[in-house]
């Protein structure tokens, strides 16, 4: 005799669901009404297409994601010239001190004379990145409410 394991009365694989959906409705589509909804679709962001047309029928929300690729690029650019900002600016640290400890501290004044006005010039450009990055941020990152 054959021992009974579970509940479903000795029946293997998944637990019945309470509510399946077992109606099945077609319709038909035009090309332009099709790549209409493959391009809702798509911007849906979900991965299931019949949740989604259920959506659609049923005026639930439905989030969709839009790239811009030029906002995307342009933040990337951004983040790039950031990072080469911050390596421009160890390296001046660098010189800095290799110039107080290799030369005596006259000349070293003297070469850091020099420096200071690049490093004002390098400050002002600091100042105008942060106002681009923050005008770039106000306009296209922060969301509507």
């Amino acid at each position: 005799m054959k021992e009974k394991n579970n509940a479903n009365g000795g029946k293997g694989g998944r637990n019945p669901k309470i509510d399946p959906s077992i109606h099945r409705h077609v319709f038909r589509l035009t090309e332009r009404e099709n790549a209409e909804l493959l391009s809702l679709y798509e911007t849906s962001g979900m991965h299931n297409k019949a949740k989604f047309i259920i959506s659609l029928l049923f005026e639930r929300e439905i989030k969709t994601v839009k790239i811009d690729k030029g906002t995307v690029d342009f933040y990337m650019r951004l983040t790039s010239f950031h990072s080469q900002f911050r390596s421009a600016g160890v390296n001046y640290n660098q010189v800095v001190k290799l110039l107080y400890r290799n030369f005596s501290e006259k000349k070293a004044a003297a070469y850091l004379y020099k420096l200071e006005k690049q490093t004002a010039e390098f400050a002002a450009l600091c100042r105008k990145i942060i106002l681009i990055a923050q005008e770039f941020e106000d306009k296209h990152l922060k969301k509507e409410h």
